[in-house]
C-alpha cells in the first residue's frame, strides 16, 4: 500500500519545518520506501508497518507541540510492490509521448 500524510504542529508558532523534519527523521529511519515533497510524505508497505510509521512520526511532532493536524490518503492495492516509483515512471512515460 501506499500512504501519503502531511503531519503539522499547531500552536507552535509559524515556523514548523523544524518539528516536521522529526517525522521525516522518523520515516527515513524506517528503512521503508519513502518520498518527501513539499506538501506530504509517501510510504510504500504493508499495513501495519506503515501506518505504525505513521503513529511514530505524528508521535515524535506531538511530544513537541500542544496540537497536531494529521491528514492521510492511502492506496490499498494488494499484491503491489515498487508502486511508489512505478506510478511516477508512468506518467513520465506519457509525458514523453506527448
Amino acid at each position: 500500500m501506499l500512504v501519503a500524510f502531511s503531519v503539522t504542529p499547531l500552536g507552535t508558532g509559524e515556523d514548523v519545518g523544524e518539528l516536521v523534519a522529526e517525522a521525516v527523521r522518523v520515516v527515513r529511519a524506517s528503512g521503508l520506501p519513502n518520498r518527501t515533497d513539499a506538501m506530504f510524505t509517501t510510504i510504500e508497505g504493508e499495513w501495519d508497518e506503515v501506518m505504525a510509521v505513521v503513529k511514530a512520526a505524528t508521535d515524535a511532532v506531538a511530544a513537541r507541540a500542544p496540537r497536531v493536524s494529521l491528514v492521510v490518503k492511502a492506496d490499498l492495492r494488494p499484491g503491489t510492490t515498487g508502486a511508489l516509483d512505478a506510478k511516477v515512471a508512468t506518467i513520465e512515460r506519457h509525458l514523453a509521448g506527448s
